[in-house]
């Protein structure tokens, strides 16, 4: 799937969010996948010989192997609704991209363990994979990604975990700092005034949550990236040391 996931760049984000966590590495660029919805549980391809495992990175003494990685890369485009990548062969950018994706889930959760904070909130956690298995079209197609996968509803759930405890982490230090005044709204719309025939007093509000977003945005993406400047991240994989900013 050539192409789901981009290469890594830690200068941009979006609201938080499966995109938002997407848009930090940065946000996956889908493909012809993305667009199909069909997926049928009928006869997965079989899998190909390889290796059964290897590890990829150590994540301050965290170990991610290959199968890990695959899978939490394969849930991250299904969920952006790249439901082919259930079945298809994953390529190394798709990999990459995975693989900073996970890098910065794990970091922001590790921080948080240290400090024994922000324990996931269990019913988003039950609603995120109810969630997922709704992309499917049916429950056999669901359990025959799990299956292709070598995955289980455990596995899953402790995936969907991470990202619930990640967002959490991550807007409860940058929500606080989001302010845009009103002044700073009106100078924007002074600044594009031709985009906006309809009038300030019918946009102003659109254009606030716009500028807050972006901030957001901007905000985000420097503490994630403080928080990889300062973490002990050894790649292994030779896939992953050319993924290294």
């Amino acid at each position: 799937m050539k192409g789901l996931l981009s290469s890594p760049h830690p200068r941009r984000a979006v609201f938080l969010g499966l995109a938002g966590w997407l848009a930090l590495v940065p946000a996956a660029v889908l493909g012809q996948g993305a667009q199909d919805r069909g997926v049928s549980a009928e006869a997965p391809p079989k899998l190909e010989g390889r290796l059964i495992d290897q590890v990829v990175a150590v994540i301050e003494g965290q170990v991610l192997t290959q199968s890990e990685l695959e899978f939490e890369t394969r849930v991250a485009i299904v969920q952006q609704g790249g439901l082919q990548a259930a079945f298809d062969s994953l390529d190394e950018e798709a990999l990459k991209g995975g693989l900073e994706l996970a890098i910065n889930l794990r970091l922001q959760v590790l921080s948080a363990d240290r400090l024994e904070a922000f324990p996931a909130d269990r019913a988003e956690v039950e609603a995120r994979v109810a969630r997922f298995r709704d992309l499917f079209e049916s429950g056999e197609a669901f359990q025959a990604f799990l299956t292709r996968s070598g995955a289980d509803l455990q596995l899953l759930t402790e995936v969907l975990e991470r990202r619930v405890r990640a967002e959490r982490i991550l807007d409860s230090r940058i929500r606080p700092r989001v302010q845009v005044s009103e002044a700073e709204v009106l100078r924007y719309y002074q600044q594009h005034a031709s985009e906006y025939p309809e009038g300030y007093a019918a946009v102003k509000g659109r254009l606030q949550n716009q500028l807050k977003k972006e901030r957001y945005d901007q905000l985000a993406a420097k503490d994630l990236a403080e928080l990889r400047d300062a973490a002990q991240v050894r790649r292994v994989a030779s896939f992953a040391r050319e993924a290294r900013r």
